[in-house]
């Protein structure tokens, strides 16, 4: 596997762009999240740049990584923003970034987001049932006030990735059928107060082959020209997120192929795109310590202080990570790397070829920068770890590591 350019050996030591991995851990403590700035801001470059010919708007899945300093840095590269909550909303507010460039979308907004959104009027808020549209045209109605929104359409259309995170086909909760479309749109031509200004789809997550790209855009665009052809002014046309990034050796997605292609079809419309993983994905590492080493029945096995809790992607979908010693070590084995938790799921590599680690050396599960720190908690009563965000030859902590206090901070005796 080709190690990103941030992340490589120099003279026997681990570096995130030029500080070593291993002052970050006698510093600041493991486990911990490590983020690569430089890694951040070539991604989001290199998606620019491989979609310049429809000139899109990005807007950063939040939900992929959601820390403050990551989005303050993407709001400086110009990013706009999809959102999935009204927490991801205030964590954008809390960082001077305008309603304007965002888009709220997700399947279960409560009335409070839906008023939230209307109040504060983001850009576009994406719907994606008919009972979420009879409300939000109950909330503009008795506010008087206009509300720009798009249709999340469900093509029925198989994005090839792990069931969990495949979200275009019939059987899954997300979007609208045709029917369900036709249901919505008469709410709102009934509405004054409510703008049909775009159309879209999301598949899924983890994507590499672009094909299920277009055939899904094909189905949403046909939907686009009749909407117009009802006098629906649709400004814009939804790609979706879900870019993947090669985890071992897989190829990444063709994004030539795929601009070529919405350059082709997309004429009249503006381009959105949800992208979180392929900008934050590969600029982060998960850094654990070897507790030590133990052998049951002959199977091997790395105890690290790192588990589950800290980072969960391994257990749910029992995901590849490339897992690199910090130092260069001697020798070589066959192991599992396992975590405290008291669950069997408690891993982040099995069977893999490691060389001989004592305790106390470090690990780099890499590839963690999106799905990570989002997705943990406090199972077994572990505090959650610190990020560090490394740039150049520095770096510094942008989530303090929680303590004990903070673990019964709000409960009640």
């Amino acid at each position: 596997m080709k190690l990103p350019d941030t992340y490589q050996y120099k003279d026997g030591r681990f570096y995130c762009e030029n500080v070593g991995l291993d002052q970050i851990a006698l510093e600041v403590g493991t486990p911990c999240y490590i983020y690569s700035k430089s890694s951040i801001e070539s991604s989001f470059r290199l998606l620019s740049e491989a979609f310049v010919k429809v000139d899109p708007l990005v807007c950063y899945a939040v939900k992929a990584n959601s820390n403050q300093s990551i989005l303050m840095l993407l709001k400086e590269l110009g990013s706009s923003f999809d959102i999935v909550s009204g927490g991801e909303f205030f964590r954008l507010d809390r960082s001077g970034v305008s309603p304007d460039r965002m888009i709220f979308s997700g399947v279960g907004k409560t009335l409070d987001e839906l008023t939230l959104a209307v109040e504060r009027s983001i850009f576009c808020l994406v719907v994606e049932s008919v009972f979420e549209v009879t409300q939000l045209s109950k909330i503009c109605q008795e506010k008087r006030k206009l509300s720009r929104i798009s249709i999340r359409f469900n093509p029925d259309i198989d994005a090839g990735t792990h069931p969990y995170i495949s979200t275009g086909l019939a059987q899954h909760k997300f979007g609208l059928d045709m029917a369900a479309v036709e249901a919505g749109l008469e709410i709102i031509q009934d509405n004054p107060f409510l703008e049909l200004v775009g159309i879209g789809s999301h598949i899924g997550s983890q994507i590499l082959d672009v094909q299920p790209y277009m055939d899904a855009f094909d189905k949403v665009m046909q939907l686009a020209e009749q909407l117009r052809s009802k006098g629906h002014a649709i400004e814009h046309v939804d790609l979706g997120g879900g870019f993947g990034i090669p985890y071992r050796d897989e190829p990444a997605p063709d994004f030539d192929l795929l601009a070529s292609f919405l350059a082709e079809r997309c004429s009249g419309y503006r381009i959105l795109m949800e992208p979180g993983r392929f900008i934050v994905g590969k600029a982060g590492v998960f850094l654990t310590k070897v507790l030590g080493c133990k052998t049951n029945h002959g199977k091997s096995f790395y105890v690290v202080d790192g588990g589950m809790n800290d980072f969960i992607r391994p257990a749910l979908y029992n995901a590849y990570h490339n897992v690199l010693p910090v130092s260069e070590c001697e020798g070589t084995g066959i192991a599992d790397v396992v975590g405290p938790v008291c669950e069997s799921s408690d891993f982040f590599a099995k069977d893999r070829t490691l060389p001989n680690l004592p305790p106390g050396e470090l690990l780099a599960v890499m590839d963690t920068g999106a799905y990570g720190f989002v997705s943990s908690s406090n199972y077994n009563s572990r505090p959650r770890v610190a990020e560090v965000l490394v740039d150049d030859d520095s770096f510094r902590i942008i989530r303090s590591r929680e303590s004990w206090d903070d673990l019964i901070r709000h409960e009640e005796i």
